[in-house]
């Protein structure tokens, strides 16, 4: 009787300690989620207090900066990235849990009991787990360092997507100014080629020299044609860095990327020194090397072991008997060699995945600096050409006034510009992406980037 007094309580804690309630169930459906894509635009409301909060004001216009913080918003690279890195704070919680103890309840019976003695002798036993040598606090140091790792994952995640949408504006602003000098030059050509035809029904001109200048302008005009649909795909490439429907853009005024100006070898050192002391795959692979050194002191501290206690009651028979276990491993057969020579092995690995990283970081800053220092003398070089050429155009038009050139040398002055204009087009867009090329390289924090990764001010579109 004593026994079940004392045992009731026990068993009472147990079951109500093992009382759940389970989480809501997720209603996930192919349907639901290709509607609530539809759905998506610039003007919903959670993106507009997401915009106002993270940019700091209302978009009056969609400039490069603000499109960006709607791809955060938006794209799932980037939920998935924060989905981890709460995935990783988690774990973090349960690292830092310590072991429940746990209960033996052992009933017996005795069939030759005396007359008049129960025949029951009930016991309860304890387990309390009781770590050594620091092994909980190891445990919650490598937890700490994943968290920071996946932390930064986000942060990586979030300079590809501001990448991927910088690439395709540069991509539909090349697209565009190469429609518009093409269009130009084709327009050039068709009067050059309308003047040679006069000539041709004059008998002045042969079909040898018209022919030239209609296949010169059917290319233009093809080319042009061409352009025309680069704009369109690049467009849907932009509604894919913005995680939109290309609906959503329909009426946008889309800018194109802003272009950096090409720093100075100085400017530089210190911009690479800043980088390498900032940019988010770097210090993600840092932690990743610090979990690793944490888990091989993990497994150093194994070889201590650890010790359960174990105090236990029994009743029997009318008597009230108590004991004391102590419970630990004999470390014979090994000392945990195998898995410290694994963490051993591991932290090695993340050592040189850092250096790899690191090495990568340095190699695209110096190929996206010489990619830029290139495009910015291409263009001093094509518009020292234009400028010459444009001085012949002056020429010419000084000499057909004169009397001493006529339309057909004119045209084809016009026509040498319009190469030229093309030419420099080109170049330009090569500068735009060469300084886009650099800043995705240099990754130099811009403002608020470090609030991409908290989950508690993002709220991305859920499922009902």
């Amino acid at each position: 009787m004593k026994f079940r007094r004392a045992i009731f309580p026990v068993v009472a804690l147990a079951l109500g300690g093992c009382a759940t309630t389970p989480p809501p169930a997720l209603s996930l459906t192919p349907e639901n989620a290709a509607t609530q894509f539809d759905a998506r635009s610039l003007q919903e409301a959670g993106l507009r207090r997401f915009l106002a909060e993270n940019p700091g004001d209302a978009p009056g216009s969609w400039d490069f900066e603000t499109l960006s913080w709607v791809a955060f918003y938006y794209h799932p690279s980037l939920a998935l990235a924060r989905a981890q890195w709460a995935t990783t704070r988690a774990t973090q919680q349960t690292a830092a849990a310590r072991q429940n103890p746990t209960v033996s309840l052992t009933p017996g019976y005795n069939s030759t009991r005396a007359p008049g003695v129960s025949p029951w002798f009930p016991a309860i036993n304890f387990d309390l787990f009781v770590p050594a040598s620091g092994k909980r606090a190891r445990q919650q140091e490598i937890a700490r360092a994943d968290a920071e790792a996946a932390r930064c994952a986000v942060l990586v995640a979030a300079w590809q997507v501001r990448g991927e949408l910088r690439a395709a504006l540069s991509e539909a602003a090349a697209a565009a100014r190469r429609e518009a000098s093409l269009r130009a030059l084709a327009g050039v050509q068709r009067e050059l080629l309308a003047l040679l035809e006069q000539r041709f029904a004059s008998g002045f001109a042969s079909s040898t020299e018209i022919l030239p200048v209609r296949l010169a302008a059917l290319r233009a005009e093809s080319g042009a044609a061409d352009a025309a649909g680069q704009q369109r795909t690049a467009r849907t490439r932009i509604a894919t860095a913005l995680g939109l429907p290309l609906a959503a853009l329909a009426g946008v005024a889309l800018p194109p990327p802003p272009v950096g100006a090409v720093l100075s070898g100085e400017a530089l050192a210190t911009a690479r020194r800043l980088s390498l002391h900032s940019r988010a795959d770097v210090l993600g692979a840092l932690a990743k090397v610090q979990s690793s050194e944490a888990a091989l002191a993990l497994e150093a501290a194994r070889q201590q072991p650890d010790f359960h206690l174990g105090p236990g009651y029994q009743w029997d028979q009318g008597a009230n008997k108590w004991s004391v276990a102590l419970t630990f491993e004999l470390p014979i057969f090994h000392r945990n060699e195998g898995p410290i020579a694994e963490a051993t092995a591991r932290r090695g690995e993340a050592a040189a995945q850092f250096n790899s990283v690191q090495a990568q970081a340095v190699a695209a800053i110096e190929a996206a600096t010489t990619a830029q220092a290139v495009a910015a003398t291409q263009v001093e070089r094509t518009r020292r050409v234009r400028a010459e050429v444009e001085k012949q155009l002056g020429l010419a038009q000084e000499r057909l006034k004169l009397g001493a050139a006529d339309q057909v040398e004119l045209q084809t002055a016009r026509l040498d510009l319009a190469v030229a204009d093309a030419a420099l087009a080109d170049t330009k867009s090569a500068v735009a992406l060469a300084a886009g090329q650099l800043e995705d390289a240099l990754q130099i924090p811009f403002p608020r980037l470090a609030a991409l990764a908290d989950v508690a001010r993002v709220q991305p579109t859920r499922t009902p």
